[in-house]
């Protein structure tokens, strides 16, 4: 349909339902197209992040600083002068309502840019919906890494970023055995793979991994085996409402090996929300976390005052929610740049390199200037080793900037160069992760 020199939200507004539903049929073979700034009236985003279900503790606080983003963003005149209208659906932890709402969003609601999902087998449920459509798409959570496709842009640290981060730290401090636990779909097992990986780039040895469904909320087998095995620390990568009675649970069995994350604190700040010491020595490697200590986030008038201004009831403000602010500065630099909402002319700006912390953009809450670097489409970020004491009070103990490094130098991802929709895996290059 990209070539008929008609965009889709000029299709919407002059043929009403009745020709939208045949656009429908027709449109997931063509590319997504949109008005130029001159001839829009507003910039259209799209929000599809949980506010209820198993992934709504993560997902409302994504969907918040989202409209934080927006709001000071339309505040401060917008984009390019167009103000941003956001259209936001709760996707309810579903991935079936997921599909439906990305192809509503596309095809009915022709968003400029789409911003949706906290699991990676969400990301992967709607994925090709988003690939037959060409449609500029922001994933925001930390993820396994390796996704290398033209129209998204996935913003939150990877595997290799944060696991990097806090493993060879952990292997320093406590020694070289380790024990892995990992929820059982595919980020936990990618995941587990890059612990692997890690392992053997840092002379440690993992012992074991066990892989938990996302159903189970009973660890006394786990704690058990983890005793049994006598790791010198755990990586854990436990993902959503369940998994957190492992910290519970491993509290009341008296287990107090250290553990490494890449998902615990930074998301459903877990050391809020139970009681000591569940949480106690737990090590977080984020590239964000309502604690860190910058200016930008945690002075007078900062991220964090700003949000719970606007949020007074709010409970936490997570990583994932970060992300989703910091990457809807991005897409406005990138409109701007471009001059266009034309999505390929927008990816091609976003392709050139965004930064914040510069002149033109605001510092991100994480701190320093961070980068999308644009052959890959995912971002340089500011990385930081989190650790809870026996109180659950939260302090730093290691930052750095860590760019991302599998699909850059390991891979060759280059997307400007050679469009690709491919998500490459450790098991793909390193025999230590088979």
């Amino acid at each position: 349909m990209s070539g008929d020199g008609i965009s889709r939200r000029q299709f919407v507004t002059a043929g009403g339902a009745a020709m939208v539903a045949g656009l429908a049929g027709c449109s997931e073979t063509g590319g997504a197209t949109t008005d130029t700034m001159s001839s829009a009236d507003t910039v259209k985003i799209g929000v599809l992040e949980d506010q209820s279900g198993n992934f709504a503790l993560v997902g409302d606080p994504k969907y918040k600083a989202s409209m934080l983003a927006i709001e000071e963003i339309n505040n401060d005149g917008g984009i390019d002068g167009k103000q941003i209208e956001p259209v936001t659906r709760d996707p309810q932890s579903d991935n079936q309502r997921y599909q439906e709402l990305t192809r509503e969003f596309i095809n009915e609601e022709g968003v400029d840019a789409l911003w949706a999902g906290y699991s990676s087998a969400t990301r992967e449920a709607i994925r090709p919906i988003i690939n037959r459509n060409e449609q500029l798409y922001f994933y925001t959570t930390q993820y396994e890494g390796g996704v290398c496709d033209k129209t998204t842009f996935a913003m939150g640290p990877t595997a290799r970023q944060q696991l990097g981060t806090v493993l060879p730290y952990l292997v320093e401090e406590y020694g070289p055995k380790i024990y892995t636990i990992a929820a059982d779909y595919n980020f936990g097992q990618l995941s587990a793979d890059w612990v692997k990986v890690l392992a053997n780039e840092n002379d440690a040895e993992v012992l074991d991994e066990e892989f938990i469904p996302l159903s189970e909320s009973s660890f006394g087998s786990v704690i058990n085996n983890i005793q049994d095995a006598d790791p010198d620390f755990v990586m854990s990568m436990l993902v959503g409402a369940n998994h957190t009675s492992f910290y519970e649970q491993k509290a009341s069995a008296g287990l107090d090996v250290p553990i490494g994350t890449s998902t615990a604190m930074a998301q459903g700040y877990e050391h809020e929300r139970l009681d000591p010491p569940a949480m106690a020595n737990i090590y977080a490697g984020v590239n964000y976390m309502q604690e860190v200590p910058t200016t930008s986030n945690t002075e007078d008038g900062g991220f964090v005052d700003r949000y719970f201004e606007k949020y007074p009831d709010a409970p936490y403000l997570n990583e994932e929610a970060e992300t989703n602010y910091f990457s809807t500065y991005m897409y406005k630099e990138a409109v701007e740049q471009a001059g266009t909402l034309e999505q390929p002319e927008v990816i091609e700006a976003l392709e050139s390199g965004i930064s914040l912390g510069t002149d033109r953009a605001p510092e991100a809450p994480e701190g320093e200037t961070i980068e999308l670097d644009g052959a890959t489409h995912h971002v340089d970020h500011h990385m930081w080793v989190m650790r809870a004491d026996e109180q659950h009070n939260v302090e730093a103990v290691e930052n750095r900037k860590v760019p991302e490094q599998f699909l850059t130098e390991t891979v060759g991802c280059n997307l400007p160069e050679e469009s690709e929709q491919t998500q490459y895996t450790p098991v793909d290059y390193f025999e230590e992760a088979e």
